[in-house]
């Protein structure tokens, strides 16, 4: 009792005072950083909706495009994870300046390219040393930051990653048709320069530690890169080459499934690990980075099926694509500061769970599409999908980094990145997949369905045949006709099951957060201001 009525010990026995903050240089430093963040996740999906035109450009068939984005994010998730051993090697300004500059040179290779190789070499290379600036953003926020603000800047991150990928079919779409397809390369020179001033200005928030190079692990290197750019491939390509029937996937899985556990083995065992997984022993760094995995594939599955079905359905230009994918967009914009608010008030679980339930019911809507939806059909599915993947975003990045000691931060950021990065993979590679054998069974059920000897269904031909009468075979075109309709049915058909199946898995990912411990809720700046 005594103890408990005793007057609080003077401020200066409390131990030493935190040190001051300079908050310009913090703000100012860490706006760079997210600058380049956000330069590096939007040259995902910047050439989304310009592929026609760069094949078109540099001569490419339509197999060797499709690596015009594999090429950059195979070799970017070796980086991602490799990012948090630099940072703690050589320090995150020297880290980040030296991915900006790589990446500036790179960009601006990739636009000159005059051939269909150049372009994936220099596209890999950017891809790979771009990989670095991601992941070092995020431990900038939870280190760098008191507790107070790190919701806000949690805030500005979530923002950033959600909403690069959601613009950047619309902002290249646009781009494409108003210059060149050059210029979604040269467009990152200018912010490119404002970032390398801006970090290398202000971006003091640590000291390398130089005795880490001694016994750095290359055979941990050597496994991971295998592991993850042979898992990358298979998922990238996979769907595309019927997965097992093909060889190639087949070796690079079998490589996969030794490397993968062999990496682990040796993080676990090498006393200088490149990756340290020992944040996996933190209940809620796994079932936040799970649920980073699931918001990865909602939000890279989303902005792939919806400018896919605007330009193979309704065969929409560049531009048009772009202009439809903005209501997602705003979504998110406009739900960012809202979510930050709640999550100092609500537990991060039941906005997790809220989240994924609002993505949910936004593509589960999706699943009635038809041929004629377009930009207003889909302003509600994107609406909610947008809030949804922005409030599972913020809430999980709060669940995943806020119970971690902060010597772990660097190396869990570069996890959890991977973690959104492979999901967004497992994601297309499943609606690929999915698109591909639905709309072969679609085709099956409504060829099956028709009989031609119905009376309307021979006068659609007979009409058909008459438009057609000055070809070559009026009747062959008529069928064709028919049956280009019916393919056209079809694959709507199984888009709508491919957006069913996105709103399934968000919906089991709802039901997951409950397996998360409790998070403290986060005091307000104005709270601490005050006390």
């Amino acid at each position: 009792m005594t103890d408990a009525a005793a007057p609080p010990a003077p401020a200066s026995a409390a131990g030493p005072a935190a040190p001051a903050i300079n908050w310009t240089a913090l703000l100012l430093g860490f706006a760079g950083m997210v600058i380049g963040q956000f330069m590096a996740i939007l040259d995902i999906q910047i050439v989304a909706a310009s592929l026609p035109q760069i094949q078109a450009g540099v001569g490419a068939s339509a197999d060797e495009i499709s690596w015009i984005q594999t090429a950059y994010l195979i070799p970017e998730v070796v980086m991602i994870p490799l990012s948090g051993y630099l940072s703690r090697l050589w320090g995150t300004r020297v880290v980040f300046m030296a991915s900006c500059t790589g990446f500036l040179i790179m960009s601006v290779m990739v636009g000159l390219s005059s051939s269909i190789e150049m372009m994936i070499l220099f596209r890999a290379l950017q891809g790979f040393v771009g990989g670095a600036m991601i992941p070092t953003v995020f431990a900038v926020a939870f280190t760098a930051f008191p507790p107070e603000r790190r919701v806000t800047a949690s805030v500005i991150m979530g923002l950033i990653v959600t909403l690069a990928p959601t613009v950047g079919p619309t902002l290249g779409g646009h781009l494409t048709e108003q210059l060149s397809w050059h210029w979604l390369f040269f467009i990152n020179v200018f912010p490119g320069v404002i970032v390398l001033f801006l970090v290398g200005r202000y971006a003091h928030f640590d000291k390398g530690d130089a005795s880490l190079a001694k016994g750095f692990d290359w055979w941990g290197l050597g496994l991971m890169a295998a592991f993850l750019m042979s898992l990358q491939f298979v998922l990238e390509e996979g769907a595309k080459e019927n997965w097992f029937e093909d060889d190639n996937i087949l070796l690079l899985s079998v490589i996969a499934a030794i490397c993968g556990p062999a990496f682990i083995w040796r993080s676990l065992a090498y006393r200088n690990p490149i990756v340290e997984l020992r944040a996996f022993g933190n209940r809620n760094f796994v079932v936040g980075v799970l649920m980073t995995f699931i918001v990865g594939a909602a939000l890279f599955g989303g902005t792939f099926l919806l400018p896919l079905f605007l330009g193979r359905v309704r065969e929409y230009s560049a531009a048009e694509v772009g202009t439809t994918m903005i209501v997602s967009g705003l979504a998110m914009f406009a739900t960012a500061p809202f979510a930050g608010r709640l999550v100092r008030l609500v537990d991060a679980r039941i906005l997790m769970f809220v989240g994924f339930i609002l993505a949910a019911w936004g593509m589960w809507d999706a699943r009635l599409v038809t041929d004629e939806w377009g930009f207003w059909e889909f302003a509600g599915v994107q609406a909610m999908r947008g809030c949804g993947v922005m409030i599972a975003m913020i809430a999980s990045q709060q669940v995943t980094m806020a119970t971690l000691p902060p010597h772990m931060v660097k190396n869990a950021s570069g996890l959890v990145n991977l973690a959104r990065n492979v999901g967004g993979a497992f994601g297309l590679a499943t609606l690929n997949t999915a698109l591909t054998h639905n709309t072969a069974l679609h085709m099956v059920e409504l060829t099956s369905a028709i009989d031609q000897t119905h009376q309307g269904m021979r006068a659609m031909i007979a009409g058909l045949t008459e438009r057609f009468s000055g070809s070559i075979d009026p009747q062959a075109s008529a069928m064709k006709a028919v049956y280009g309709l019916l393919q056209k049915q079809a694959t709507t058909m199984a888009f709508g099951d491919a957006f069913a199946l996105l709103a399934v898995g968000c919906a089991c990912a709802a039901f997951l957060t409950l397996l998360s411990q409790p998070v403290k809720s986060v005091p307000s700046p104005e709270a601490s201001e005050i006390h």
